[in-house]
């Protein structure tokens, strides 16, 4: 009896050659609103792309009293993204996504656990993956203490994994110890590598709409992709 094997190392899908609008600097850390960004790139242009919104989930719920004081600083002074915004984001990027293209999305405990569904209302993207990011450093909590963020996986319609998927051992526990910190939003960057490396071909475009500390632009360097990204703060 005859098995099919249900993974490959190969990308049988390719993305398209694009041209830029000259306000879209590849490779460059644009100053700029990520939906403006989004509105700029061509439809069904791109691989992959990251997202890390910049929401008021864990601060609103934990509820310390003293954010912006003595504690997260940093993050409190950030521009907060209401949901409405979170979900023209996720529009935005579904409308430059390829076919079988793929969002990793950034996301806090408490919106996990309480379900996010809306805000991919009316998009062709679905959860295929979920990758727990261990830093390896204690954090904050009322009882368990926070040692890990959660990267949820989805993909644009049609969903498959075979020619698609080309990185077969990334563990869904990836441990990666949390440096000092560049930004209050700082990301894995040899987890975003090794995504990368799994959704793309060399030369391939990697965006970020929100990119913070820009570490999915040095990500995508290490992999010999291209960026497009940008962040309000520059």
């Amino acid at each position: 009896m005859s098995t099919t094997n249900v993974f490959s190392t190969e990308r049988e899908v390719q993305a398209p050659s694009i041209t830029l609008p000259d306000s879209l600097k590849p490779n460059s850390r644009l100053k700029m609103d990520g939906l403006k960004l989004l509105s700029c790139l061509p439809k069904e242009a791109v691989p992959v792309a990251f997202l890390d919104p910049q929401y008021r989930g864990v601060l609103d719920k934990m509820n310390y009293g003293n954010e912006g004081k003595s504690r997260e600083k940093r993050r409190s002074s950030l521009v907060q993204m209401t949901e409405a915004i979170i979900e023209d984001f996720i529009q935005g990027i579904n409308d430059v996504l390829i076919p079988s293209g793929h969002l990793f999305l950034w996301i806090d405990k408490f919106h996990l656990c309480q379900g996010f569904s809306n805000w991919f209302t009316g998009t062709q993207l679905e959860v295929v993956d979920l990758i727990v990011w261990d830093k390896e450093r204690i954090g904050m909590g009322y009882r368990s203490r926070r040692v890990s963020e959660y990267c949820v996986v989805f993909q644009k319609q049609p969903k498959k994994a075979k020619g698609v998927w080309k990185i077969h051992n990334i563990p869904d526990v990836w441990r990666e110890r949390k440096e000092a910190k560049d930004h209050p939003h700082q990301k894995p960057l040899k987890l975003q590598a090794e995504l990368i490396a799994a959704v793309t071909n060399e030369g391939d475009y990697v965006i970020d709409p929100a990119a913070g500390s820009f570490s999915v632009m040095k990500a995508a360097h290490l992999q010999n992709r291209n960026f497009i990204g940008c962040d309000l703060d520059g």
